[in-house]
């Protein structure tokens, strides 16, 4: 049985000799197969920029993915080029299906490159197949120190440049998984990265018993407020509840009555509900 890397030697191969299309014959299968949908078309402009798909895959083989699996989502591309493509414009297919090939290929390597999620947005995307060369290309310069180097990459991508000294620490090396064991060996009990993580959120029956004690003050408060007056209700809310609070003036003024009469029913509304929430908590 021949090995995947001879079944992939051999589809090279049969790409690379795949013959060229000339600009008529390229044309009239794409109308054949816009128009009428024969997949004989399709085949034969697919087959013939193989060769295509390999030459751009190629050029992203050193992010550490299979080769075969490149060209495989290249080809996704290609198809994908096919079946958007215009022939009726003055473009050769050549110049528009290399946008979908490449597109298809860096989307397979963001998604497979590491298990965390990277490149969301375009200048993310960007950032993640330029960084090397960039950082390369300026670290020719002696001169420049690391935070210089960001931050002409953060300028010609733009983005910030936390997020290309973020993501210069993430091409670094590759993902370390937390249940890997610290040390060599069989032993089952060997501790793992994991082990050492400190997660300094309360538990969570914790934080249950948390909310449920603010939910069981809170309608203690709401039921306290019921010993109040409207008026006594409306500074209490206003003066200690409500974001932003007042001040003693604001509610004189909203009131009509002056700022030390309101401190006076402020302070006695605030014994009542000190009485109310005691006896409450005596209930309970």
């Amino acid at each position: 049985m021949a090995s995947q890397g001879a079944v992939q030697d051999g589809f090279m191969r049969a790409a690379m000799r795949a013959p060229f299309l000339e600009r008529e014959e390229e044309h009239v299968l794409a109308q054949r197969w816009k128009k009428e949908r024969d997949e004989a078309a399709l085949h034969r402009l697919a087959a013939a920029h193989m060769r295509l798909v390999i030459s751009i895959a190629a050029r992203f083989r050193h992010y550490g993915l299979s080769m075969a699996d490149l060209v495989q989502e290249g080809h996704v591309g290609l198809l994908e080029a096919a079946a958007r493509f215009d022939p009726e414009r003055e473009v050769r297919f050549s110049t528009y299906a290399a946008w979908w090939i490449r597109a298809a290929v860096q989307d397979h390597i963001l998604r497979n490159w590491s298990i965390v999620r990277g490149g969301t947005s375009s200048n993310q995307k960007a950032l993640f197949f330029s960084l090397r060369r960039l950082r390369w290309r300026l670290g020719r310069n002696a001169e420049l120190t690391t935070p210089e180097i960001y931050r002409r990459i953060a300028s010609v991508v733009g983005v910030a440049e936390k997020d290309v000294a973020l993501m210069d620490f993430r091409l670094s090396g590759p993902d370390m998984s937390l249940n890997a064991p610290l040390s060599e060996g069989e032993d089952d009990s060997a501790a793992e990265r994991m082990d050492f993580l400190v997660d300094n959120a309360p538990l969570q029956d914790e934080t249950v018993s948390s909310l449920i004690d603010e939910e069981r003050r809170a309608q203690w408060l709401r039921d306290a407020m019921h010993a109040l007056t409207e008026r006594e209700a409306a500074i209490i809310r206003a003066r200690k509840l409500d974001e932003p609070s007042v001040t003693l003036e604001e509610m004189g003024a909203r009131l009509g009555i002056s700022k030390e009469r309101v401190r006076q029913i402020e302070s006695r509304a605030m014994e009542k509900l000190k009485r109310a929430l005691s006896e409450v908590d005596l209930a309970a």
